[in-house]
């Protein structure tokens, strides 16, 4: 499941995954509020928090995922990443440098610090 986090500034999209996520996921909820921050903004930031029971991506969500980064690739200012998962953690390092955003990895207790880091 992917829910929203709230009371970000507008050129802010926040969500938080658990669970298994799918294509509807990101039909329902992700690509409406990136839809929605790219009509306020030119560049957006991006904060994914990745929660501890968070059980991976059904097909249609990691293709919909690619399909959302080749058409917004140049698209987005910075990219945080929340989690505790460390195999999640080292692929976002060994393949953050790739994306032209900034992208920085934040453990579940640094969120704080990845908020404020991403509402610069």
């Amino acid at each position: 499941m992917i829910e929203l986090i709230h009371d970000l500034p507008d050129h802010v999209v926040g969500l938080r995954a658990s669970g298994k996520i799918t294509g509807e996921d990101y039909e329902r909820v992700l690509i409406p509020a990136l839809e929605t921050a790219f009509k306020k903004t030119e560049k957006v930031n991006l904060i994914y928090l990745l929660a501890d029971d968070l059980e991976g991506f059904d097909m249609a969500a990691m293709w919909s995922d690619a399909k959302i980064g080749l058409e917004h690739f140049f698209d987005f200012q910075r990219i945080a990443v929340v989690c505790d998962t460390l195999w999640i953690q080292n692929f976002v390092k060994a393949f953050g440098f790739l994306m032209p955003a900034e992208t920085r990895v934040f453990p579940l207790m640094g969120f704080e610090a990845a908020q404020a880091w991403i509402t610069e």
